[in-house]
C-alpha cells in the first residue's frame, strides 16, 4: 500500500511518501511544497493545491494521511493553516482518495514512543524505521513521513483514524 503523508505549514507544506507491505515500511520519496513567502494567501494556497495535485498524480497513493491542526496561541496564525489543510483536503477529495488526519501528539507516540517528542526526536525515529542512510533534512518533511508511518501502524491494527 503507498500512502502520501501531509504536514500542512502556512509557508512549507511537507510530504511522504512511503510504502507498506505487511509490517515493512519504507520511504518512496519525501519533500516540501514551498508557497511564496511574500504571496498573498490565495496565491500560497494555489501553490499548495496545485503541489498537492502533483504528487497525487506522480506517487498514486492509495491513502492520503494529513496531520490535524494543533493548538495555536495566534488566531491568525491558526486560520491561515486552517485554509492550507483545507486546500490539501480539497485536492485529496477531488482524487476520491481516502483520507485519515491525525493529532501530533498520536503521531508521535507512534513514531517516537510518547506524544511530547520534539521534532528532532521525530526527525531521528523516522531514518531510523525507515532504514534511511541520512536524516531527512527538512523537519516539515519528517513530520510528513512520521504522518504516513502512524497512518501505517494505525491502519494495520485496525485504528485508522477519519
Amino acid at each position: 500500500m503507498r500512502i502520501l503523508g501531509i504536514d500542512c505549514g502556512s509557508h512549507v507544506t511537507g510530504f511522504g511518501v512511503i510504502e507498506t507491505e505487511g509490517r515493512v515500511r519504507r520511504a518512496v520519496d519525501y519533500g516540501t511544497i514551498r508557497a511564496p513567502v511574500q504571496g498573498d494567501l490565495p496565491e500560497r494556497l494555489r501553490v499548495v493545491a496545485d503541489g498537492v495535485d502533483e504528487l497525487l498524480v506522480r506517487y498514486r497513493p492509495e491513502e492520503v494521511a494529513v496531520e490535524d491542526i494543533f493548538h495555536m496561541r495566534n488566531a491568525k496564525s491558526a486560520f491561515v493553516l486552517g485554509h492550507v489543510r483545507g486546500a490539501v483536503l480539497l485536492g485529496v477529495a477531488r482524487a476520491g482518495l481516502p483520507v485519515a488526519s491525525y493529532a501530533p501528539k498520536e503521531v508521535k507516540l507512534s513514531v517516537v514512543g510518547h506524544g511530547s517528542a520534539g521534532k528532532a526526536q521525530v526527525q531521528q525515529m523516522v531514518q531510523a524505521l525507515l532504514g534511511l542512510r541520512e536524516a531527512v533534512a527538512s523537519l516539515d518533511a519528517s513530520d510528513a513521513l512520521a504522518v504516513a508511518y502512524c497512518h501505517a501502524n494505525l491502519r494495520a491494527a485496525g485504528r485508522r483514524r477519519n
